[in-house]
């Protein structure tokens, strides 16, 4: 992971140059086909408390859950059959966008932290270092960046998906809201 917020996932705190923050995970629970390819029911994502009760802040970007970003709250509940809490709804966007990348060269991945580095992006990449999940900053270029993942996407040495884009960045590619 390459992240300004470094998580301490035995502790569940991130250490991010201010106070500690108590951070727990939430329970996304995974369309089947999306179950399947990941091998899981349900992605777990670090959240921290907001003042509203029962609704939390995104600490860290998806690998699968889609409309989901860094700092987007959601709303969740207690299931107490499954001893942990659930996502139950989006609330509102942070500004931040997912994309995920999928290798599909061995040469990306040094391309891909280059341009992430450029950008001011964070990325984590999952433990077969295939798939990667990019927090993508409301301050970033969007359609800058897009452009040079495509590029690479043309070449054939990644796949893209944009797992959730915010207003400011989709109104940059001219996309709908």
């Amino acid at each position: 992971m390459n992240s300004e917020n470094i998580l301490n996932p035995s502790t569940g705190e991130s250490s991010t140059g201010r106070e500690q923050e108590r951070l727990f995970k939430v329970a996304f629970d995974l369309p089947d086909g999306v179950a399947e390819w990941a091998g899981a029911a349900s992605e777990r994502l670090w959240t921290a408390k907001t003042s509203v009760r029962w609704e939390v802040e995104v600490r860290n970007t998806p690998f699968y859950i889609k409309g989901v970003a860094f700092g987007d709250i959601v709303r969740i509940r207690a299931d107490h059959e499954r001893r942990e809490f659930v996502f139950e709804e989006f609330v509102s966007e942070s500004g931040h966008s997912t994309v995920r990348v999928v290798l599909k060269s061995e040469d990306a991945g040094d391309r891909l932290g280059a341009l992430f580095g450029v950008f001011g992006c964070s990325w984590e990449i999952d433990r077969a270092g295939i798939l990667w999940a990019i927090d993508v900053p409301v301050q970033v270029d969007y359609s800058s960046l897009r452009t040079a993942l495509l590029a690479l996407a043309n070449e054939g040495k990644i796949g893209i998906e944009e797992g959730a884009l915010a207003r400011e960045h989709r109104s940059e590619v001219e996309l709908p809201d």
